[in-house]
């Protein structure tokens, strides 16, 4: 009787298994990490816009010199006309 039994409960195992709902837990938080990376992205997307404008501008620099005092000089590759008003200042 016993020897019965085991194929039995092995083969109706996957029945069983059918038969429970899957947990929802899982989709709700895969539907929220992609509602916040959405919102992260969503709020970011300004700064990214001014990064890449950043980088854009980079070729008009030469590399950065190191002065023996410690002084860093970034020079530009054109100089800029006395004529022209200054660029905004940028708050760091």
């Amino acid at each position: 009787m016993f020897r019965l039994l085991i194929p039995l409960a092995v083969i109706a195992a996957p029945a069983f298994a059918q038969d429970t709902p899957e947990p929802k837990g899982r989709d709700l938080m895969s539907e929220a990490l992609r509602l916040f990376m959405r919102g992260l992205l969503e709020e970011m997307e300004p700064a990214i816009d001014d990064f890449s404008a950043l980088i854009e501008n980079l070729d008009a620099y030469h590399a950065p010199e190191v002065l023996p005092n410690g002084d860093i000089i970034i020079r530009r590759k054109t100089p800029l006309d006395p004529e022209e008003p200054a660029p905004e200042e940028i708050e760091l």
